[in-house]
This record gives C-alpha cells, sequence and structure tokens, in this order.
C-alpha cells in the first residue's frame, strides 16, 4: 500500500504582509510536516504553488524552498505543473528554479508532433506511478493544449497513473464560477486512476463515466477575498492524501486551518448614513473577534447621504483594536438613494476585469482579428495580468521597465521587435 498527496492553489506570495503571510506560509510548512509524519511516498502539486510566476517577496520564497528541502530530505519527491499563475510569457518561472536545484519535478514534459500534442510520463522510483499533466496558462488558454492531446496513447498506459491538471471542467463548474474558462472532460484521457485538479478553490470529489475520481483540494490557506469568505461560512481548507496499490482505496482530506473566521452580513436598506455608521459599530463591538479573520459583507440601499460618509477605515480599526488578524468588509453592495454610482457586477477582480474588457472590446477599431471578440479580450487580461507584476527588490528601475516591455511583447508574440 502507498500514499500520495495531492494538493494545490496555495499561492505562496498572495498575502504579502503581517499575519496574514505568516499564516500563508504556515498552512504551507503545516501541510509539509504532515506529509512527513505521515510518510506519503510523494506529492503532487496541480499548480499555483506561489502567486505570481516571478515572486517579489523573496522571504516566502526562502522560506518555502527550505520547507521543501526538508520534504526531499525525507526521501518524498515533489512532482507539479504550472497552474495559471505560475505561468510567464517568456521568463522563467520560480517553479522552473525549484525544479533546477533539484526541489520538485515538473511532470509536463510535451512535445508537438504533426499537429498533435504528446506528453512524456513521469514514473516514481518507489511506487511505479505514472504521471502526466498538462501545465495552465493566462486566461484558460490552454485549452488549444488539450484539443492536440493525444489521449489514445495515454490511455494505453499500464499501471497506477495520475493526470494532473489546471483547468476547471465544463461539467463540474461550480455556480459562481459559470463564467469561468474551463475544458470539456471529453478533452481528458479516460481511464485514469486519480484526475488531480487544480484552480478551482473548493475542495471537491467527482466521478464520471470513464473518469473516476476527479479531485480538486482547493487552497491551503486563500489566495483572494472569496477563498477567506467561503472560509469563514465553512468551507474546509487543506489537501488530501490518497492511498493507492493498483488502484485507489482511499481518498482522505486533510485540514491546514491555523485560525479561526468569523463571517457576518448587514443590510443597510432604509439607514441613512448616520445611523448605519452608529448601527456598524455597535454591532462590531459585540462580535467575537479576538485571534479571527473577519469577513464582513455590506449591502442595501441608504436612505439618505453618501457611502463615503461612512468611516469604514475607522470601523476596521475597531475589529483590529479588538484582537482581530485581519478584517475583509466587503461593501460593493451598498449603494445610496441619493447619489447614483458606476457599478459593476461580480465581487472578484478577475470577474470585474474580464467583464469591463468585454463590454468595450467593440469599441476598438481594429482589422487584427487576434484583437477583436473573445480573442482580444483574452490578450488583453493576460496584458494586464503581466503589467500587474511588481518590481523585484534586485531590479533597478531600468531593469524593471525593459522586463515589462519584454514580458508584453511577448504576450503580443512582438518578441524581437523591440530594439533595447
Amino acid at each position: 500500500m502507498h500514499q500520495f498527496a495531492h494538493m494545490a492553489d496555495v499561492h505562496l506570495g498572495a498575502n504579502r504582509h503581517g499575519k496574514m503571510a505568516e499564516l500563508e506560509i504556515g498552512a504551507f510548512a503545516r501541510a509539509m510536516d504532515i506529509c512527513i509524519t505521515r510518510k506519503v511516498d510523494f506529492i503532487v502539486i496541480s499548480g499555483d504553488l506561489f502567486h505570481v510566476g516571478v515572486p517579489s517577496d523573496l522571504n516566502t520564497v526562502r522560506q518555502a524552498v527550505a520547507k521543501m528541502r526538508e520534504v526531499t530530505e525525507h526521501g518524498i519527491p515533489i512532482y507539479a505543473i504550472y497552474g495559471s499563475h505560475d505561468y510567464t510569457p517568456t521568463s522563467t518561472s520560480i517553479i522552473d528554479v525549484i525544479d533546477s536545484a533539484g526541489l520538485l519535478t515538473k511532470i509536463v514534459r510535451p512535445q508537438v508532433i504533426d499537429g498533435t500534442l504528446k506528453l512524456e510520463c513521469v514514473e516514481d522510483a518507489r511506487t511505479g506511478a505514472k504521471l502526466v499533466g498538462i501545465s495552465a496558462r493566462r486566461m484558460g488558454l490552454e485549452r488549444e493544449y488539450y484539443d492536440m492531446l493525444d489521449r489514445e496513447e495515454l490511455e494505453r498506459l499500464d499501471g497506477f497513473k495520475i493526470f494532473a491538471f489546471h483547468s476547471g471542467i465544463d461539467e463540474l463548474k461550480p455556480e459562481y464560477l459559470s463564467r469561468m474558462d474551463s475544458i470539456p472532460i471529453s478533452l481528458f484521457p479516460k481511464g485514469f486512476d486519480y484526475y488531480a485538479g487544480g484552480h478551482v478553490h473548493q475542495h471537491s470529489e467527482h466521478h464520471l463515466p470513464g473518469y473516476d475520481r476527479i479531485v480538486f483540494p482547493g487552497p491551503l490557506f486563500a489566495g483572494y477575498g472569496r477563498d477567506f469568505e467561503f472560509t469563514a461560512k465553512g468551507e474546509r481548507r487543506g489537501f488530501y492524501i490518497v492511498s493507492f496499490d493498483q488502484t485507489v482505496t482511499d481518498v482522505e482530506f486533510v485540514e491546514t486551518v491555523l485560525v479561526e473566521s468569523v463571517y457576518k452580513e448587514y443590510n443597510l436598506t432604509g439607514f441613512n448614513s448616520s445611523r448605519a455608521q452608529d448601527t456598524l459599530a455597535e454591532s462590531f463591538s459585540r462580535l467575537d473577534v479576538d485571534g479571527k479573520i473577519v469577513v464582513l459583507k455590506i449591502r442595501g440601499e441608504l436612505s439618505g447621504g453618501k457611502t463615503s460618509d461612512i468611516d469604514f477605515v475607522h470601523l476596521q480599526n475597531l475589529l483590529y483594536a479588538r484582537g482581530a488578524v485581519d478584517v475583509h468588509l466587503g461593501r460593493r453592495g451598498l449603494t445610496s438613494a441619493d447619489y447614483a454610482a458606476i457599478t459593476v457586477a461580480g465581487e472578484d477582480v478577475t470577474v470585474i476585469e474580464e467583464r469591463l474588457f468585454k463590454e468595450n472590446v467593440g469599441t476598438v477599431h481594429t482589422n487584427i482579428t487576434e484583437l477583436q471578440g473573445d480573442s482580444g479580450v483574452k490578450l488583453s487580461l493576460e496584458l494586464l495580468n503581466v503589467l500587474k507584476e511588481d518590481k523585484n527588490p534586485a531590479e533597478n528601475k531600468k531593469e524593471y521597465e525593459a522586463r515589462m516591455i519584454e514580458d508584453a511583447f511577448g504576450v503580443l508574440q512582438l518578441k524581437g521587435a523591440f530594439e533595447k
């Protein structure tokens, strides 16, 4: 009997300050320690180990690498694929650096032959398990890989086999991700013993005809504000330990929660801004928040005054003063009857960005087909993500600007068109 650990969407570096950064790396360290204690045979990370492909927070990288070295020194190999956040259009990702250092093995080894994508199998030395997978690209552009995939060759593989991926699946998407790009299950190779998923930030296990175990572990901690909301509402965070011999015999979810959360909603419809401020302050004074992450959703339509009249900074500080570890205060659902505001449906930043591009792509007049319609939206989003990258501590301003230009041209497939 053997065991492997399956985790994904770790998003190291997403929480960059104070206690939240400590909790984030702490959840990763706890997962690695559990793998050592349980003596798993190997670990599979299905993408988004880091929040960006080239992290600027080198302290987080240092701590993560030290813990991964400890795991490998216990004889536990780590196998990984790119997630959408690990991908960089022109530069080497931190995943490649760690792979070169011998602390993990990338299991995606693609080769295109006559328009067909062939995947080389990686075999775990101790267990004989066979691992293959498809890495993500930004904004779901990996669909073309699945279209070209030689599924029949993979289906002929014998022994215990794992398919790692970092995509949503059409048939399995939760409602809140209905707009997310995804892949139909028919494009996956059939007959694998375990489909190790990533990208969907909720843990779940599924069974479909020909695809027996499709598993998403969700994040160890949290990468986005929505993650904190789901956690506060009761979503468990952690990873899976899978027992197997010739087939999977057991799938166990192991939690990595290090801190409690509090969730509360407020409907301020009919309140004026002054009464809303007093009501929130009084309610906050009664919440048990000491040592906890606090997630608050405030909605409704004020009968008088502006939403900006409410001093939300002061209200948040009331909670911090009472010992809250972190406060996430969502108020996009709060409006005023007296003052109209420009609103964008959706609460996730990535959803808002996509919707804005979709609403405005038609105003761009161009004969370049790649800049029109859905392809133009995807290209714009990929370029936006490149331009969000922070300056690395080791870079000066000129080097940072040069890297941004090079990466942007890489997205636009204009590499070489710019002379430094």
